[in-house]
């Protein structure tokens, strides 16, 4: 993204999050979602949630909210994302907790979301790649299921405008999980990377899914605006110099997890390809603006 295009997506993020001139403790802030929204592999796991929802201290959610606690912006916050949900398992209970659109109120003015991503089986497929092949006909049939996504994240924003009239509703994307080259740097990299877990050729059809996936949240968006949603997209696509270098299997510090997270004591194979801490603290970044 480049010149005024840049221009308008900052100011359009600063916007998500920033009360009117002069308010104080003005921002009612809920966030929704799965296992990228309630930072499953990030650590610091609130009471009861490790082992089910895996809702981390250390998620984009929790670092806003923080964010705007300390600068006296925040007047009230709820957090009951959890790993695994489903667009339409928001609005039901799941894991033995009320369904998470009823934490919705009229009075609720910013709401951050992911979703989507176990709506086409997400996890699933990843599963394949690391214990199978993913490539070619399990890559086109989860991105077969990528339009019907697209109309459940619409359908679900329409829904959470129907609760909170009055919100500004923030969906934050998925990103890229590995390396888009064809050569990995000769660098030590996480077991993951290796070629005969996960290929060259499942690298590149999992970044087919991951682009698709980003590329439809996007025009979900874009369709919920349509209809009178005051939604925004952020895209982790949008800030290559956060996100650049940080996949798996790349030269920089890693933002996700990989099979470290299967080491005794860790989270196990829930936590494989998510955001660890500083990879949740980069989501925070595209809500959050600039300093």
């Amino acid at each position: 993204m480049k010149g005024s295009l840049a221009v308008v997506f900052a100011a359009a993020m600063a916007l998500a999050i920033t009360p009117a001139a002069g308010a104080t403790g003005s921002t009612s802030l809920v966030v929704l979602g799965d296992s990228f929204a309630s930072g499953t592999g990030a650590g610091s796991y609130q009471d009861g949630t490790a082992g089910n929802c895996w809702r981390s201290n250390n998620s984009y959610g929790e670092q806003v909210a923080g964010r705007l606690r300390s600068t006296g912006k925040l007047r009230a916050f709820t957090n009951v994302s959890c790993s695994g949900a489903t667009t339409a398992e928001l609005g039901q209970p799941f894991k033995g907790r009320p369904a998470q659109l009823d934490a919705l109120k009229r009075t609720t003015n910013l709401v951050l979301l992911t979703a989507g991503g176990n709506d086409i089986d997400y996890s699933a497929y990843a599963g394949i790649c690391v214990q199978g092949d993913c490539t070619g006909a399990p890559t086109g049939s989860t991105l077969a299921k990528l339009p019907q996504m697209g109309r459940n994240v619409t359908g679900l924003l329409t829904e959470i405008r129907e609760r909170s009239p009055h919100a500004r509703i923030v969906v934050v994307g998925y990103g890229r999980q590995v390396s888009t080259s064809d050569t990995l740097p000769a660098i030590p990299l996480d077991p993951v990377c290796g070629e005969s877990v996960l290929s060259t050729a499942e690298r590149r059809d999992g970044n087919k899914v991951a682009d698709g996936i980003d590329a439809t949240l996007r025009s979900a968006v874009a369709e919920a605006r349509n209809q009178g949603v005051n939604a925004t997209y952020a895209s982790p696509f949008s800030r290559p110099d956060t996100f650049d270098g940080h996949a798996l299997c790349e030269s920089g510090t890693p933002f996700l997890r990989g099979f470290d997270a299967l080491a005794p004591g860790q989270e196990g194979p829930e936590a494989v390809f998510h955001p660890n801490r500083e990879g949740q603290t980069a989501l925070a970044s595209l809500v959050l603006p600039r300093k």
